[in-house]
């Protein structure tokens, strides 16, 4: 059973609730900016200055992210080239007027479709297929670029093509999924009302004006330098810039780099304005199972900022540029001297927490020089496998623990290499050669594989964790959100003082907890926290207002909270082509006992991804509830049409036939 949300429970209506349901159904209207800002202008207008920066912006991924089809972009062999994934044929040609797939992966096949677009440039590329005007769709047959070769991004798998995963299915949709962190100055532009996209963007491919903002104000500064203090845009550097980096300012640098590089819920239909910080543009998925291993080692494709907010060097002020080329995008330094420029005998006087001692030795790593194992990130970054040849390293730098693979079943740096061997050995190993260490204690990542399917009885280990601040806050946050299956009035109030707490993600997950609190109590925090300087955090409390009664909050809390509400609405509304929206706002709609507005959402979501048998489930039970057995009996026969022998539809089938 394909699950997005959990259940919802009946909560009494309230104003602000009906007004959030008449907005999200009525409109996908983003709100304006409060600001004028300036226009983007293209890459094209930072050559003439800044020359350098653009000859290897030129030559990066970030200026191949997305890039129209022709001999110098298609690196994938169109010629009369087949390729069969299980028993499903894929011809790649070109003609004089493109290049094209003909695939027997789809409904009413085989069909024929023009390559719209060449996703990347390494280690594969995709390409891009416009199914009908406007909605473009990632194909699931790559470019392998190092064995020059076409394979399949899932190998085992064999979808209908009915299905939401399936290559021509929401999940797979390039405009929701993809497009914005592979352009510049994207709005995606999605009608619920008729399902099409009429999306834009200012360039494809990751330009200068994704990370620096809209430049026609520092064009103009550069034109004539006395024009800054003249300028109609509010908030611009002195040279006409509305994000300006600086040493003193490592945060300002990491979360624009994390809007891309994260796994992450965007609240908007366009990319953020440079220097938005990332709590106001974002949601970030926190060390959930499936994403992550418990003890935060990646597990899915989560994109680098989650794993490197648990590092002690993002803690120290580390930034992205203190090991990457902001315009090329590579390393500074090749191999061990990325890491060597602090740790070393020198030290760096920018980070002097950091003991100057050898590291890049024998004595350190215990691996001859020069080998594999002698490599800082073989012990440090290990390396996992996405899109089948992707390797993407974990940005926690953390210390193998052999031991915890030994008791929690999580994998180790040292087994990847020696897989000859047991955890058990280079747990022995790790003891022997560092006996002194610090890094054989308890790990939260022990608490979090056992409350990950138990955790009634680690309240107390949970809330200790969450109160740890020498954790990283993403942890902290993760263990508040642990305890959201056991939330009552006793924990919410607990939890109370995490709601001032320094970070948003602690701040949000405190928030979540609250809805069980005394109401008066609840009304009070929640008011309180309406009013939040990160959006992530004022959202969390807008969903909290569908549990409290008009009458219960503060009298001066009704502007921030319709302010709130609105915010919700509107990163709603801006997701309306993603199956899991709707569950929620289903969800939103069961709250208010809205029957007809839940009917809407749960029917869209069987639209949008037939296999999300959850949507199914609830749209019986409300017919049912209503009497409706011909709509429920109908509804039913659909849902196992599109996903027969699921065993909760076939349970319900039987519970249907004992009524």
């Amino acid at each position: 059973m394909r699950t997005v949300f959990g259940k919802n429970g009946m909560f009494e209506p309230t104003r602000f609730g009906l007004l959030f349901l008449k907005f999200v159904f009525a409109t996908t209207a983003a709100f304006a900016q409060a600001d004028p800002i300036p226009n983007y202008v293209g890459s094209g207008s930072c050559e003439t200055c800044h020359q350098t920066e653009a000859g290897t912006w030129q030559q990066s991924h970030h200026a191949k992210a997305w890039m129209r089809p022709d001999g110098d972009t298609v690196d994938g062999d169109f010629n009369d080239a087949t390729f069969t994934h299980k028993s499903r044929k894929t011809r790649f040609f070109q003609t004089n007027e493109g290049y094209f797939i003909e695939t027997s992966d789809i409904v009413d096949a085989p069909q024929t479709f023009k390559v719209v677009g060449v996703g990347g440039i390494a280690p594969l590329q995709q390409y891009l297929i416009e199914l009908e005007p406007g909605r473009l769709q990632s194909f699931d047959v790559v470019w392998d670029q190092q064995n020059k070769t076409w394979f399949h991004l899932y190998p085992d798998q064999v979808l209908k093509p009915e299905d939401g995963f399936h290559w021509s299915g929401p999940y797979k949709n390039w405009n929701a999924r993809c497009a914005e962190c592979h352009s510049t100055g994207y709005s995606k532009n999605y009608s619920l009302r008729n399902r099409q996209y009429t999306s834009t963007q200012v360039e494809i491919g990751v330009g200068c004006e994704a990370c620096h903002g809209p430049g026609e104000a520092h064009v103009a500064w550069a034109e004539n330098q006395t024009q800054s203090a003249h300028s109609p845009f509010p908030g611009l550097s002195n040279k006409g810039l509305l994000l300006s980096f600086s040493r003193a300012e490592p945060e300002k640098e990491i979360q624009q780099c994390a809007g891309c590089h994260s796994r992450r819920e965007p609240f908007q239909d366009s990319s953020p304005i440079p220097g938005t910080p990332f709590h106001d543009s974002y949601r970030l998925a926190l060390l959930r199972e499936g994403l992550y291993h418990p003890d935060g080692q990646i597990l899915d494709e989560v994109y680098v900022y989650g794993s490197f907010l648990q590092s002690k060097m993002y803690a120290e002020g580390v930034r992205c540029t203190n090991c990457h080329d902001p315009h090329n995008a590579r390393l500074i330094a090749p191999g061990n001297a990325v890491c060597s420029q602090c740790h070393s005998t020198a030290g760096n006087s920018d980070f002097p927490s950091l003991s100057p001692k050898t590291y890049d030795a024998p004595s350190h790593h215990f691996h001859e020089t020069g080998t594999e194992g002698a490599q800082c990130i073989s012990c440090h970054m290990v390396e996992r496998t996405y899109m089948g040849v992707d390797g993407r390293r974990d940005h926690s730098f953390r210390v193998p623990r052999p031991d915890l693979s030994v008791t929690i079943g999580t994998p180790n740096a040292c087994n990847d290499c020696h897989q000859d061997q047991t955890p058990a050995w280079a747990a022995a190993e790790l003891e022997a050669r560092f006996p002194d260490s610090k890094h054989r204690t308890r790990h939260f990542g022990e608490t979090f594989a056992t409350a990950r399917s138990n955790s009634a009885g680690l309240i107390k280990e949970l809330l200790g964790i969450a109160s740890q601040r020498t954790f990283p806050a993403i942890v902290r946050a993760t263990a508040l959100n642990l305890l959201g299956r056991h939330a009552n009035a006793d924990l919410a109030n607990q939890v109370s003082p995490f709601l001032k707490d320094a970070d948003p993600l602690i701040r949000a997950a405190a928030v979540a907890l609250q809805e069980h609190a005394s109401s008066n109590l609840k009304a009070e925090r929640i008011a309180k926290a309406l009013e939040d300087p990160a959006k992530a955090v004022r959202i969390a409390a807008a969903r909290q207002l569908l549990t409290i009664r008009r009458g219960d909050l503060p009298e001066n809390a009704g502007t921030a909270a319709i302010r709130a509400s609105r915010e919700w609405q509107s990163s709603l509304a801006a997701k309306s082509d993603f199956p899991e929206t709707h569950m929620a706002i289903g969800g939103a709609a069961l709250a208010m006992r809205n029957v007809a507005a839940a009917t809407n959402a749960f029917s869209e979501v069987t639209e949008l991804d037939p296999q999300l048998v959850q949507a199914w489930v609830m749209l019986v039970q409300l017919f049912w509830a209503q009497r409706d057995l011909s709509a429920a009996e109908t509804t039913l026969k659909k849902a196992l049409d599109a996903n027969p022998g699921d065993p909760n539809l076939l349970e319900l089938k039987m519970q249907f036939l004992a009524q």
